[in-house]
């Protein structure tokens, strides 16, 4: 059985500490992978464990499998996260358009109704804004 020494090497760092689980005498030491030499690596675990090195190939490989899966499933929630929240935010981005809509049209029937009251009311606004700036600049 082939150990897939790219995947060992790039999920070493979480797997290391289920080696040393089931071959609790190991150090870390004995568990370096130098130069990206996977062969040394299974050759220490075998001399230090006394196991085979087809077992120590099988359980190595069963890891990467398995850790291979596990991202696989990560990626994929997130990836369903994300689908979710895209659809949220296009439905909540959907609402507040339309409430905007609405309350454009609310405006610009009472403007149409009631132009005097409208121009009066902008006025107004107006010179209190022109005051507000005035006497900011005023005071520096």
């Amino acid at each position: 059985m082939a150990i897939n020494a790219q995947e060992l090497q790039g999920q070493w760092n979480q797997l290391r500490g289920r080696v040393k689980e089931k071959w609790g005498q190991l150090t870390d030491d004995d568990l370096q992978i130098q130069g990206g030499n996977v062969d040394q690596l299974v050759g220490r675990i075998q001399q230090k464990t006394g196991e085979g090195r087809e077992a120590v190939e099988k359980f190595l490989t069963e890891l990467t499998a398995r850790g291979s899966s596990a991202v696989a499933q990560a990626a994929e929630s997130i990836g369903q996260y994300t689908h979710q929240a895209s659809d949220r935010l296009r439905e909540h981005y959907s609402q507040l358009a339309d409430q905007a809509r609405d309350r454009y049209d609310v405006a610009q029937d009472m403007v149409r109704h009631n132009p005097t009251q409208s121009v009066a009311a902008a006025f107004g606004i107006g010179v209190v804004a022109g005051l507000i700036v005035g006497l900011a600049l005023r005071s520096r």
